[in-house]
């Protein structure tokens, strides 16, 4: 499902404009993106956690050369799907 196909979606389940819908979408997922870029989690009763995890700089392998390369450090976000989400899902 797109961003656009969610947005309609929202609009016709809460019954009221796309623009609307669009705005609460997106407001929504700015605060998801403001939380976690401060090392926050969020988390959606009944649907799961967002959380970020710290990778350390390492050093790698090219796979075609085989020659170490340099892997700067980086964030991740990873989710964790909650129970009754996947609950749903594995009906």
């Amino acid at each position: 499902m797109k961003k656009s196909e969610m947005i309609e979606a929202i609009a016709n389940s809460a019954s009221v404009s796309k623009a609307d819908a669009e705005r609460v979408f997106n407001a929504t997922f700015d605060l998801f993106k403001d939380e976690l870029s401060k090392g926050e989690k969020v988390s959606v009763a009944g649907f799961g956690v967002f959380k970020t995890s710290k990778r350390a700089a390492r050093t790698g392998r090219n796979p075609s050369t085989g020659e170490p390369i340099k892997i700067a450090a980086s964030t991740s976000v990873s989710f964790k799907a909650g129970t009754a989400l996947k609950e749903t899902v594995n009906k």
